[in-house]
C-alpha cells in the first residue's frame, strides 16, 4: 500500500471513541479502568483496541503485569492523539465562545518572573488592539503549565521548556525571552542578616530554617536540588512547597522561613521593604524562559499579536 493511499484510508477507518479508549488507557494504565472511565465494559473496550490495532497495523501496548505500557508505535500514536484531543478542546472552547456572542478569549499561562513587567506590557498593548476580548492568565510552574498547553487548555505558554529531551518535548515550539537569577529572601530582621555582615552566607547555613519552594518538578524547584547535590546535602525536613509569592512573603513577614523566588520578584519587594535578598550565590542557573505554542495547533490571529508584543516591547518613554 502506498503512502498517498495509506492515510486517507486511514483517516475512513479511524474512530473518535478509538482515540478517546487510547487516551484512557494511557491515563489509567489497565484496560479495565479505562473501560470504566470511558463508560465501556471491558470486553467491549478490549475489542474496540484490538480493532485499533488492525487498523494501524501494530501493537501498541506492552503488558506489564497486570498493567499497560505504550511501545515505541503506541507512543507515536499517543502523541498524534493527544494532538488531535487538545485541538477539538480548542475547537469546543472557540464555538461556544461563537455561539454566545464572544469577541474572542485568549489564555495565557505564565510563569511568575514574566508576570510584573514583559506579560502586563504585552497584556496592555493587546487590550488597546482589542478592548472587548476577554484574557484570563494563569500562574503556575512551567511543567504545570505544559501540560495545560498539551492538553489545549493555554493558547500561549510563557515558561521554561524541560531539560531533558524526549518525544514529547518537540510537540511545542520554544521562542527564548529572558534569563532570571534566583534569590533566596526573609524577612527584614531575620538572623541571617546579621550573620552576613560577617561574610558569605553558606549553602548549609541557609539550612538552619524552613523553606519554602516551588513544587517538585518546577525548573526552580530542580535548580534548588541540584545545588544542594553540589554541595552533599540534603534539603531540609519541613518544606513548604507552594507556587504563590504573595502566600510566601506572608509567611516570612511572620517568622524565621526563607523563600527562593525570580530575582525580579525579590527586587520589587526589597524595594519596598517588604522583605530582604540574603546574599547568598547559587553556583548552578536557571534555563532561558520564552513563549510556547503546540506544534501541531493552529495559533490563532490574537494570538500571534500577543507573541508579537511580548518579543517586541514598546521602549519606556
Amino acid at each position: 500500500m502506498t503512502h498517498s493511499g495509506f492515510t486517507p484510508q486511514l483517516l475512513n477507518r479511524l474512530r473518535m471513541r478509538q482515540i478517546v479508549l487510547m487516551l484512557a488507557i494511557h491515563e489509567h494504565r489497565t484496560l479495565h479502568h479505562a473501560a470504566e472511565h470511558i463508560g465501556l465494559s471491558q470486553p467491549a473496550a478490549s475489542k474496540m483496541l484490538h480493532e485499533l490495532e488492525q487498523t494501524l497495523g501494530e501493537p501498541l501496548f506492552d503488558r506489564v503485569g497486570r498493567g499497560m505500557q505504550l511501545n515505541a508505535a503506541g507512543q507515536a500514536v499517543m502523541n498524534t492523539f493527544r494532538a488531535i484531543s487538545s485541538n477539538m478542546t480548542a475547537l469546543s472552547r472557540e464555538l461556544n465562545e461563537l455561539r454566545l456572542g464572544s469577541a474572542g478569549k485568549l489564555i495565557v499561562g505564565s510563569i511568575m518572573v514574566a508576570a510584573p513587567d514583559l506579560l502586563a506590557d504585552a497584556l496592555i498593548r493587546l487590550k488597546q488592539r482589542f478592548p472587548l476580548l476577554s484574557v484570563e492568565v494563569i500562574v503556575d510552574t512551567s511543567d504545570r503549565l505544559l501540560d495545560l498547553l498539551r492538553n489545549g487548555k493555554l493558547d500561549v505558554m510563557i515558561g521554561r521548556m524541560p531539560d531533558i529531551a524526549s518525544v514529547e518535548s518537540h510537540d511545542c515550539v520554544f521562542h527564548a525571552i529572558g534569563e532570571e537569577a534566583i534569590s533566596v529572601v526573609a524577612s527584614r530582621d531575620h538572623p541571617l542578616q546579621y550573620q552576613a555582615r560577617e561574610g558569605a552566607i553558606s549553602f548549609s547555613a541557609l539550612l538552619a530554617y524552613t523553606w519554602i519552594l516551588q513544587p517538585r518538578g518546577s525548573p526552580s524547584r530542580e535548580m534548588i536540588e541540584q545545588e544542594a547535590r553540589s554541595h552533599h546535602l540534603p534539603l531540609p525536613q519541613g518544606l513548604i512547597e507552594t507556587t504563590s509569592i504573595l502566600l510566601a512573603e506572608s509567611l516570612i513577614a511572620h517568622s524565621d522561613m526563607i523563600a527562593v523566588i525570580p530575582h525580579s520578584i525579590a527586587r520589587h519587594y526589597e524595594a519596598h521593604s517588604l522583605l530582604r535578598i540574603i546574599p547568598y550565590e547559587f553556583t548552578h542557573t536557571l534555563t532561558p524562559w520564552g513563549s510556547l505554542v503546540h506544534r501541531d495547533r493552529t495559533v490563532s490571529p490574537i494570538a500571534e499579536e500577543f507573541l508579537y508584543f511580548l518579543k517586541n516591547r514598546e521602549p519606556a518613554v
